[in-house]
């Protein structure tokens, strides 16, 4: 019985050390995670005339988009390009393109948001001339293979014209549907002898 305060000291000491070390390393794991350089939007790759194609389950392409210059972002995984061309197939419909002067696309590609002088244009059929449609931004789904604005969209095919404001896309039933304040003007084609 007279022992046990000296036989408790060492056991005690330990403890203290044992606390005292855990929140060192505590107070130095929050210095470093603050220096790590994760929360800042620096660019970490830079591609010149790069092509992303996808695929689809047949093997046939889906989609490609093309352009001169790309900025990747490694916080939020995004990209920013410089005069970009995403092109969209389908089997049995002739192919949509969409450019712009900028566009930036989300992690992993499933959202591309374009803008400046934006243009959608469906190369033209046997039946049908080509048709463009100009507006000043969209955001494009190309995996879903919709595109969408809030914001006027002007078309012409042939000499026919429309205009209005919002606009849906739908690459997968070949629509395109304005929202509101639609006019236009629209020419019947000349029928080829």
């Amino acid at each position: 019985m007279k022992h046990w305060p000296s036989q408790l000291f060492p056991i005690i000491l330990l403890a203290l050390l044992a606390g005292l070390s855990f929140w060192l390393q505590k107070a130095v794991d929050i210095g470093d995670s603050k220096h790590d350089g994760k929360a800042r939007h620096d660019p970490d790759a830079i591609a010149e005339n790069f092509v992303v194609r996808r695929f689809d389950d047949t093997g046939n392409v889906k989609y490609r988009l093309t352009a001169p210059y790309l900025v990747h972002y490694p916080d939020d995984d995004s990209s920013e390009l410089q005069s970009p061309v995403l092109i969209s197939y389908r089997p049995d419909a002739a192919p949509v393109t969409l450019t712009a002067k900028h566009a930036k696309v989300t992690a992993k590609g499933e959202t591309v948001y374009l803008w400046d002088d934006v243009s959608a244009t469906r190369a033209a059929t046997p039946d049908r001339p080509e048709m463009v449609a100009r507006m000043p931004d969209l955001t494009a789904q190309p995996d879903v293979g919709i595109a969408f604005t809030s914001s006027p969209v002007e078309i012409t095919q042939g000499q026919s014209w429309i205009k209005g404001v919002g606009a849906h896309l739908d690459n997968n039933t070949s629509t395109l549907v304005l929202q509101s304040q639609v006019t236009g003007l629209y020419i019947r084609p000349r029928t080829k002898p």
